[in-house]
């Protein structure tokens, strides 16, 4: 059935014991779990090719915004040098800003129109400028932090055609395909995340200034990401002008007989709110985690081991790359034990792992990062009995174990042809905060690249199960909005905590959030499962 241009899809479940006439002549029929449905061949390749398309729009926008993210600290420090982890804190958190402005409005302007096709087209050209902006940031002559924040939120305003994307796919498909499903699109935006960052590693021959540096047209390891997003929108957008249809599936796993109705034909309903509710702060809380680690690679792997910024964009970005690896693998996994798992031990698993992460990234024993400051007073020392919380007197220096660190960097400095590297003079707690070791770096990383994609695949895939089978590009645009609200507050949490206490105080608070949140999904749990229209009767196959 076919309205206002959408593909509705009506199915019909049959039990493998029941008979129905002429249902082996069918060319498309599909088998999943003791169940039979029945669609036309035609429209179902069409709906799972607009699918793919929504794969590909998600994986397209991750590319978007990971293709820039190991470069922006050393952008922001070629376009201000004065400009400190706070300020990072404050462009990272631009793009959530824009993300969560923007989420509920292309979510309700989706389902106020009927159509997910329009709200993503407006969304990539908002995009496409966006990265134009940030690319010419440095012709600008004035307010360059500004435009650079401006830019970046626009960029994220853009990106708000995610909830467009889960809205359409949780419409598009039916209950047991949704988790599959959800599986996937998480693993299009997971390969965007490894692509967009291994795209800006084979950008750094490029080097600063690059090969073109001209007013008007500059052309280097930082603005490059950005003409190459531009492109991307582009490519995206003509793949939703030829390929993507409008379909929407009538799935009556959900006890109520909607064969052969339109979507308005659905009963009013009001899904669980508390369950509504608890789903959109787990997401907060799982996006919260991500925006701390997105945010706090760089500055820290700067200040710990005294690499150059150039160093940071390139090994950072091999790091994401290899995490984007291990989390494609597992949501190959994820596909896997969600058939005989329950979703909901999934989560807390998930959870679980990036509690641990956080933990191995405490810093421990006797080594500190080395110095920025080159003039030490030797009778200004630091008292013997330091403790995990030591605040430093403002008479007080760094003790004598520190090594001011300068490392050549030609082209990469913005006041000379020497970069200095190691820990700023102005954070205090370099003097009493041991170092985190390289090889712990990489373990709390690989532990959170585990936890985070199986904690946002089964949060958001729960929240779909939840809401039922209307419409759901408002309320997608909610969740989309929360987990945008913790990208806003965590890099700006992050920068703060980070900038006065140091990576000991930030690890000690994220594994304090984690383990609470675990405690808030064991409380709700019961309340955390797909929504059904008959009171006592659970939809087939639901969550147990």
């Amino acid at each position: 059935m076919e309205k206002n241009g959408i593909s509705i899809v009506s199915i019909k479940y049959f039990t493998q014991s029941e008979k129905v006439e002429g249902i082996e002549k069918l060319e498309d029929k599909c088998t999943s779990n003791g169940s039979t449905f029945i669609e036309n061949p035609q429209v179902r390749r069409s709906r799972w090719r607009s699918i793919r398309v929504m794969y590909l729009t998600m994986f397209l926008s991750s590319v978007s915004f990971s293709i820039c993210m190991s470069s922006i600290w050393p952008y922001l420090k070629v376009l201000d040098p004065t400009a400190t982890t706070d300020l990072l804190g404050w462009v990272v958190a631009s793009y959530s800003i824009g993300q969560l402005i923007a989420s509920p409005v292309f979510g309700k302007m989706a389902n106020w129109l009927g159509r997910s096709r329009d709200p993503l087209v407006v969304s990539l050209i908002i995009n496409i400028l966006a990265n134009i902006l940030y690319a010419y940031l440095e012709d600008i002559q004035h307010s360059r932090v500004i435009c650079l924040i401006a830019a970046r939120t626009l960029i994220g305003f853009g990106a708000g055609n995610v909830a467009v994307v889960r809205s359409y796919l949780s419409g598009a498909t039916t209950i047991k395909e949704r988790t599959s499903a959800m599986a996937n699109l998480s693993a299009f935006q997971a390969i965007g995340f490894i692509i967009g960052p291994g795209i800006q590693t084979a950008m750094v021959p490029i080097g600063y200034p690059g090969p073109v540096h001209v007013t008007g047209m500059r052309i280097n390891l930082y603005t490059a990401p950005a003409f190459l997003s531009s492109l991307v929108g582009i490519l995206n957008l003509v793949l939703l002008f030829t390929v993507f249809r409008e379909h929407r599936v009538l799935d009556t796993e959900y006890n109520f007989n909607i064969q052969d109705k339109d979507p308005e034909e659905i009963p009013s309903y009001k899904p669980d709110t508390l369950a509504v509710i608890a789903s959109n702060f787990i997401f907060f809380v799982v996006l919260f985690i991500f925006a701390v680690f997105e945010t706090i690679g760089t500055p820290l792997t700067m200040d710990m081991y005294a690499w150059t910024r150039a160093h940071a964009t390139l090994y950072n970005g091999i790091i994401l790359a290899v995490g984007g690896v291990v989390a494609i693998l597992v949501f190959i996994v994820i596909k896997i034990l969600s058939k005989k798992v329950n979703e909901r031990y999934l989560l807390i698993g998930g959870l679980v792992c990036c509690f641990f992460g956080f933990f191995v990234y405490l810093p421990w024993g006797h080594n500190y990062p080395s110095s920025q400051m080159a003039n030490i007073s030797p009778e200004h020392t630091l008292p013997q009995n330091r403790s995990w919380f030591t605040v430093i007197p403002s008479d007080k220096t760094v003790p004598p174990h520190f090594n001011f660190s300068t490392t050549a960097a030609p082209g990469n400095s913005s006041g000379g042809n020497t970069e200095v590297t190691g820990c700023p003079d102005t954070y205090r707690w370099c003097a009493y905060t041991p170092i985190v070791t390289l090889a712990q770096f990489l373990g709390g990383t690989a532990l959170i690249c585990i936890g985070y994609p199986t904690g946002n695949v089964m949060s958001y895939t729960l929240y779909s199960k939840i809401l039922g089978p209307k419409p759901q590009g408002t309320m997608m645009g909610f969740l989309t909005a929360s987990g945008s609200l913790a990208r806003t507050v965590g890099p700006i949490f992050v920068s703060l905590i980070y900038n006065a206490f140091g990576p000991r105080v930030t690890f000690v608070a994220m594994c304090g959030m984690t383990f609470l949140t675990v405690i808030f999904i064991a409380l709700v749990f019961k309340r955390l499962v797909p929504f059904s229209f008959e009171k006592g009767i659970e939809p087939p196959n639901s969550v147990k």
